[in-house]
């Protein structure tokens, strides 16, 4: 759906394209993507993208997400909805990849995960001055404003 939103600013009136998606399905988002690159590499400005998508789980520890919604709705947005699903029933219906490739593909995930959580749990917390270290490129010395107001970081590289 393409809706069009207005900005005005103090020198001119601005039109944005605003986009939704569904972030639920793979392909979508990646036409998605490139589309919206090559528009914006083009130099006919920015899109602003409302990509909806649904989370299986509350928002933190405290909220189970049981509340507002139930545990039959979760299950059928996970059974109907789930990104990797879809993807894996689009590549095999299209003939695309064969279930024993993708186990692999998911056993090589999973190997990936394991080893990430594995060097988390083992690695030593970091000092409180590393915590700005390699967040962007290209902005060695800039500061970054930390969780309030008064706290900066200087970035390095």
């Amino acid at each position: 759906r393409l809706l069009f939103l207005f900005v005005l600013s103090f020198s001119e009136i601005s039109i944005l394209f605003t986009l939704q998606i569904d972030g639920m399905n793979v392909l979508a988002v990646r036409d998605f993507t490139k589309a919206v690159t090559d528009w914006m590499r083009a130099g006919n400005g920015p899109v602003v993208a409302e990509v909806e998508t649904y989370r299986y789980y509350g928002h933190s520890m405290s909220d189970p997400g049981t509340s507002y919604r139930t545990r039959d709705e979760v299950q059928e947005v996970r059974k109907t909805k789930d990104p990797i699903t879809q993807l894996k029933s689009f590549l095999l219906e299209g003939e695309l990849a064969t279930n024993e490739e993708l186990k692999e593909i998911e056993k090589e995930c999973r190997q990936i995960v394991d080893e990430g959580v594995d060097f988390a749990r083992t690695s030593p917390e970091l000092e409180l001055h590393e915590m700005f270290n390699t967040i962007y490129m290209d902005m060695d010395g800039a500061r970054i404003r930390g969780a309030d107001a008064t706290t900066y970081g200087i970035h390095s590289p």
